[in-house]
């Protein structure tokens, strides 16, 4: 992980890519390895835990009735998030996690280790459902990860587009 995260970073530092990100079971883990190097504030330009639905609800603008009938832990809500956090920070890229790190919070058809990861620019949308295994920690660390190697693959369509 350190590898991609220094070359995103390399790449990122160039100014021409903004970055703002939505997480939920990752915590901040996510926003944290993104602004792990100096002068990433040229290019990150949000983080919001979201970790509760009602912060989902306010802060992201997730309908209600979308969290009521899908469930947290669904791609459409993953996807609103990438798309209303790029919006709201006005970013070219926007990154979204949601899911269930455990040890508990697992449902029917969701168990531990259920986690959707959207990146989104204007015209792309990439999500993904992953089931990861491990612990708590474990999980928020691939999820994290994953969402890092997502990035890289929606820079290299946004730099061909």
């Amino acid at each position: 992980m350190e590898n991609t995260l220094k070359l995103l970073h390399k790449k990122l530092s160039r100014g021409k890519i903004t970055i703002a990100v939505a997480e939920s079971c990752t915590g901040g883990e996510l926003s944290g390895l993104l602004t792990r190097y100096p002068g990433s504030s040229l290019y990150f330009i949000l983080g919001i835990v979201a970790y509760s639905n009602k912060s989902k609800e306010k802060l992201l603008k997730i309908p209600h009735k979308i969290i009521k009938s899908q469930g947290a832990v669904s791609e459409t809500v993953a996807a609103l998030m990438a798309g209303n956090i790029r919006r709201l920070a006005k970013a070219t890229i926007a990154l979204s996690i949601t899911g269930i790190a455990g040890p508990a919070g697992a449902v029917k058809n969701k168990p531990v280790g259920t986690v959707y990861i959207c990146a989104c620019a204007k015209n792309k949308l990439i999500c993904r459902k992953f089931r990861f295994s491990g612990n708590r920690a474990r999980i928020k660390t691939r999820a994290s990860g994953q969402a890092l190697k997502m990035l890289a693959e929606l820079i290299c369509a946004h730099s061909s587009a």
